[in-house]
């Protein structure tokens, strides 16, 4: 209030001043400019309030330690899902490694470019980041070295029984292009870190040879932080931090909230079931199948369930899946048996369960991050239709050698037996007499056969699944199909 109204009588006085200044002694313009004064004293005076500010988010802090391998890649990408769930100001990588997979890192970089917004995230070299380090370093926008910290040598090499090997020029040119595009695209020098993949470029500022060609560039924190070019700017790091704490009070957001993403022990758990995901897709399936071709729920649904749960819990902790798709597939299995024992012949059931099953398989398999849209777009359902399709190929191969090889072994030999009608018996053309009872001999789902005073008929259940064996009775009929209940109904 006070504010407004010192604005107003200063644009008053201002105004009558400059009247005096301009006007000389015109008696009109003094009074021109009393009034303009007296109007901007009386008009509507409103304090103004400061538009209130979101607080900024927390800052999340990912561990890029050790060797790098593909269970890091499940951290990351569940660090980075998490971090844009809770809107993350800042994405901070506490970084000492001696480099590792080729492939992992390429994943962690991609995962790293999902993250929004993308200037705010940071690497903090915590002693070292060789090899596969420096390259994921180079896709932050930021780089920060901790006191008598070293980055650089990233040539990749193979193992062997030798040791190290140098990979062949067309690898290295490949490996270089890499991490000069992700420089580029967070404002480094891509000079620099070209410099510590391929050995035959050197490394050349304003004149002043920083390696000579036919050496690797490894910086320490005083040389990555050395001012060169004109106008003078970092060769490569923006600064020196003492801690990763100091760092982020100081230079990334002072107070905030810290959030370490830790490791939970199920990453290695996760990459191998998600390897092995055909698999278990094949085996479902083939449960499945001995399951609708046996009497009653037993053991082969539980098996069929518990690899379907496998599957689902390994992708859920690789940080690819929610709780979302495991509701879709259930849904999806429960309007099949609904179409199966509830409402038989209606297909619009089983068709929308189909539907939800194949949807939440594959968007189980999808890599989705926030900002994704919600229907997976091309490219991110290749690797999964891939997976599916050789999970269910597997699984119909399996089929197929089940229905020609287990009904001949001793432990299917009883379903075999049960579910076979008798030969040379005609089928009744007429239905079963009213009350008539009888005993059926296929399963009835909900159709099948049944034996009534040594007769064979077509038979359909009225109500639920009836498996072979089981005392019935004739209740009614459809056509020339007589319709059946328990005999305890």
């Amino acid at each position: 209030m006070f504010v407004g109204t010192f604005r107003a009588l200063s644009s008053g006085v201002e105004r009558l001043l400059y009247t005096q200044l301009v006007g000389g002694s015109n008696p009109s313009a003094r009074t021109l400019a009393l009034l303009g004064a007296l109007a901007s004293l009386t008009s509507p005076i409103h304090a103004e309030q400061p538009a209130p500010a979101n607080p900024p988010g927390p800052v999340y802090v990912l561990p890029i330690q050790n060797e790098i391998q593909k269970g890091l890649v499940y951290i990351v990408r569940r660090g980075v899902k998490t971090a844009m769930d809770h809107n993350a100001s800042a994405l901070v990588l506490d970084m000492s490694t001696p480099g590792g997979e080729g492939e992992a890192m390429k994943d962690i970089m991609g995962i790293l470019g999902k993250f929004r917004p993308a200037d705010r995230t940071f690497t903090y070299v915590n002693k070292e980041a060789f090899s596969a380090g420096a390259f994921i370093s180079a896709a932050t926008r930021h780089i920060w070295m901790a006191p008598g910290a070293i980055i650089g040598a990233a040539s990749p090499v193979t193992l062997g029984q030798e040791g190290p090997k140098e990979l062949p020029a067309k690898f290295v040119s490949g490996f270089a292009a890499v991490i000069r595009a992700a420089a580029e695209q967070n404002g480094h020098n891509p000079a620099v870190f070209d410099a510590m993949v391929n050995k035959q470029t050197g490394l050349k500022i304003d004149g002043r040879e920083i390696v000579a060609k036919g050496d690797i560039l490894t910086l320490t924190t005083k040389e990555a932080t050395q001012f060169v070019g004109r106008p003078p700017k970092p060769l490569l790091a923006d600064g020196v931090a003492d801690t990763l704490e100091s760092l982020i009070e100081k230079h990334v957001q002072p107070g905030a909230q810290i959030v370490r993403v830790e490791p939970t022990g199920f990453e290695e758990i996760g990459r191998f079931i998600v390897s092995i995901s055909p698999l278990l897709m094949a085996a479902a399936f083939l449960l499945g199948y001995i399951e609708f071709k046996t009497p009653g729920m037993g053991i082969f649904g539980v098996l069929a369930a518990v690899c379907g749960l496998i599957f689902f819990f390994g992708h859920y902790i690789a940080g690819l899946s929610g709780y979302e798709n495991l509701l879709l597939i259930g849904l999806g299995v429960g309007l099949i048996a609904a179409e199966l024992f509830i409402f038989p012949g209606t297909f619009l059931p089983g068709l929308l369960g189909l539907g939800l099953l194949l949807f939440g398989i594959l968007n189980t398999m999808v890599d989705r991050y926030p900002t994704d849209p919600v229907l997976p777009t091309l490219p991110q359902l290749h690797l999964p239709a891939l997976n599916f399709a050789l999970g269910l190929f597997g699984g119909i191969a399996a089929i197929l050698l089940a229905a020609r090889f287990l009904p001949r072994t001793s432990l299917f030999r009883p379903f075999e037996l049960a579910t076979t009608s008798p030969r040379f018996q005609p089928i009744a053309e007429e239905p079963a007499p009213h009350g008539s009872r009888g005993q059926t001999l296929t399963d009835l789902r909900p159709s099948g056969r049944a034996s009534f005073d040594d007769r064979v008929y077509d038979v359909l259940a009225d109500g639920d699944f009836i498996s072979a064996g089981t005392p019935i009775k004739a209740v009614g009929r459809e056509g020339t199909t007589t319709l059946v209940q328990r005999l305890d109904a």
